[in-house]
């Protein structure tokens, strides 16, 4: 059992840690309200002295203070020295526009509101009057068709990258805070992800070649192939910005930053279904789909399409493109003639589909072939029953 001596000296060697424990600008920690009077908040960071924070940064559009005494809240050291230690949770509104240029310093995030587009980028209002400018380029992480209309009245967090004459000069960017941030998220995944894994995400982009989708602060490319087991031509048409959805990680390359998704194996194969749906001499109506030079696709269901084949059009007079005969987005009712599932391949005709005249001489003379054959095969069968039964009677002969 430890000592008084024992407890005293431990609890004195904790306090001498935590008396001599140094700040630095623009370390982020959490730290306790221990007291508010008036527009101060009195912080416990667990150093000598308490800290401060003005509590305009804590107020709702009211003008209310949303925090009480005991809350922790998340904080960045501005100042730290032997008047005191100032802190504050995100620079760039009310009084804490007053120290902007530390922010700039150490890298503090400053809140800022997009107020207008100007040439080259964005006018950023901080500190409810100090104008800053933002590049195109760092607005954002993703390319967007209309900057002005996503980011235009928003507030966003950003690094101040210039501080120039006094602060008459100042370029933000939220890109580069964006960055960090995906970069530790990065981090966590790379830890999570494998192969084969299912996740949850939020389209983020749609874009002619695929989807991009947040799987929690990293994007990835659902190609288009992809999406579904049906051809698709237009995403915008299935999908929106912040739609959920569910994807299989198709490849993790974190070294050029690509993780690619599939829709599609989250959803039923139509093949596994094929054979049975689709037996051979079966009618089914289809949609022409695609054409090629060699003949036009019909799809059966979404997911599963067949070929007809050009030398099946025309109703037998020459056709050089299936073009001259069928259309897509065409209705047709086909016969089903072949079926390979493993090979995910259906041969079609059309239902009216007459075979040539050479063809039908070839089949009628492969039947006439097959019912010789038969014949001489029950003749063989007679004759050898008959002797059987010749040789049976001698045998019974010679024994009576």
């Amino acid at each position: 059992m430890p000592s008084d001596n024992d407890t005293f000296e431990a609890l004195l060697k904790a306090s001498e840690e935590t008396s001599f424990r140094k700040l630095s600008p623009g370390q982020k920690l959490t730290a306790t309200i221990v007291g508010i009077d008036g527009e101060t908040l009195f912080l416990d960071v667990g150093a000598k002295s308490e800290g401060i924070i003005d509590s305009s940064e804590f107020v709702d559009e009211n003008g209310e203070v949303t925090v009480a005494v005991g809350d922790n809240i998340e904080v960045y050291c501005l100042k730290s020295g032997p008047s005191g230690q100032v802190f504050t949770r995100r620079l760039g509104a009310g009084s804490a526009g007053a120290h902007l240029e530390e922010a700039w310093r150490n890298a503090i995030p400053v809140q800022g509101t997009v107020k207008a587009e100007i040439k080259g980028g964005f006018e950023v209002t901080l500190s409810s009057s100090v104008r800053a400018f933002c590049p195109y380029s760092q607005i954002g992480l993703r390319r967007v068709d209309d900057p002005a209309a996503e980011y235009l009245g928003k507030q966003l967090e950003f690094l101040i990258t210039r501080f120039e004459a006094g602060g008459r000069n100042i370029v933000v960017s939220a890109r580069a805070l964006q960055e960090e941030e995906r970069r530790i998220k990065r981090e966590e995944l790379q830890q999570t992800l494998t192969e084969g894994q299912e996740v949850d995400g939020v389209v983020s982009s749609i874009r002619p070649f695929g989807l991009f989708v947040d799987i929690g602060g990293v994007d990835a490319l659902v190609p288009i192939s992809e999406v579904g087991w049906s051809r698709v031509d237009n995403l915008a048409d299935t999908y929106q910005v912040g739609q959920p959805i569910k994807a299989v990680i198709k490849g993790l390359d974190w070294q050029n930053d690509r993780i690619s998704l599939s829709i599609k194996e989250t959803l039923p194969d139509p093949w596994q279904q094929a054979a049975l749906q689709f037996g051979t001499g079966n009618r089914h109506t289809g949609t022409v789909c695609r054409l090629a030079p060699f003949g036009a696709f019909v799809t059966l269901v979404p997911g599963v399409d067949g070929l007809l084949h050009i030398s099946k059009l025309g109703q037998g007079r020459k056709v050089n493109h299936p073009r001259e005969v069928v259309e897509e987005g065409q209705q047709i009712e086909v016969i089903i003639e072949a079926v390979d599932p493993d090979g995910r391949k259906i041969s079609l005709a059309p239902a009216d589909y007459v075979p040539p005249a050479a063809e039908i001489e070839n089949e009628y003379e492969e039947l006439q072939s097959y019912r010789t054959t038969r014949q001489q095969k029950r003749k063989e069968s007679e004759s050898l029953s008959s002797f059987g039964a010749l040789l049976k009677k001698k045998l019974d002969q010679k024994k009576s």
